[in-house]
């Protein structure tokens, strides 16, 4: 009873540490929507005639998935590589001594994402690499450069949404919940393991607002189909329109939000 009561006083402090952000702790039990919505609509997509029509020529749904999947963890990369990076300096007391150097801004957010990113790139290599040798993922007709501008305008997307989650938790010293629905809508939405052909009309819509939508057909597009720069033009264009918007302001938070903490004395609050 002893041991019972003492357990019980860890689950009671957990509880109420969590509780407090009330918001995230709903936004945490919300996601398991989107997991579900996403097998929903995988399920009847599998089992529909559209399977054959939406697929890239000469590729299978194996062809379609991994593209998804290899590429869809640098949106998660991407939004969550600052929050690390910040969390991590807090951590060992080297977050004030950082931003107190003459190194710009812009050069510490960079620095935050290099080794995330490197690794990322590693693991996705690794993820095609796998689905050549031992699948029959097919590459002979890749257009590999295409793919390289269409990532590398993915990321400068994604970034801008990595900034400002950064720049609520330097306020708020939580992560930002509102990436957590972010990621699931674009789970949803974005084409992961399925077309956005095959989703309701109104979620098509919602679709085309998300970065990750134009940066997996665009991707799909190079590897699969072999396209050229002018059939990726409107994905690439679509990601720069998102990369123009988002990073300027995204800087322009975090530079008040540093300011703001400067001021309370909460940089290095937890």
């Amino acid at each position: 009873m002893n041991l019972l009561r003492r357990l019980l006083a860890f689950f009671r402090r957990d509880f109420a540490i969590q509780s407090s952000y009330s918001s995230a702790f709903v936004l945490q039990l919300a996601e398991t929507l989107f997991a579900v919505a996403s097998f929903y609509f995988l399920a009847r997509f599998v089992e529909s005639p559209q399977l054959d029509r939406s697929l890239p020529s000469g590729h299978s749904y194996f062809a379609f998935v991994l593209v998804g999947i290899a590429f869809f963890d640098y949106m998660g990369i991407s939004i969550n590589a600052f929050d690390e990076s910040i969390l991590q300096a807090r951590q060992n007391g080297t977050l004030e001594a950082l931003l107190v150097t003459d190194t710009s801004l812009s050069a510490i957010l960079a620095g935050a994402a290099v080794y995330p990113f490197v690794l990322m790139s590693l693991r996705t290599l690794v993820y095609l690499a796998w689905g050549v040798a031992l699948f029959g993922f097919s590459v002979g007709t890749a257009n590999w450069a295409g793919a390289a501008i269409v990532l590398a305008v993915s990321i400068l997307a994604f970034a801008g949404l990595g900034i400002l989650s950064a720049s609520y938790l330097l306020i708020f010293k939580r992560g930002n919940p509102a990436k957590w629905i972010l990621l699931g809508v674009s789970g949803v939405v974005g084409g992961l393991m399925y077309p956005v052909a095959a989703l309701p009309q109104w979620m098509q819509t919602v679709a085309r607002i998300v970065p990750l939508t134009y940066s997996l057909e665009g991707l799909r597009a190079a590897l699969l189909d072999g396209a050229g720069l002018g059939e990726l033009w409107p994905a690439i264009r679509a990601l720069a329109i998102f990369a123009v918007i988002l990073l300027p302001f995204s800087f322009f938070a975090f530079s008040w939000a540093l300011r703001r903490t400067k001021i309370t004395g909460s940089l290095t609050h937890f």
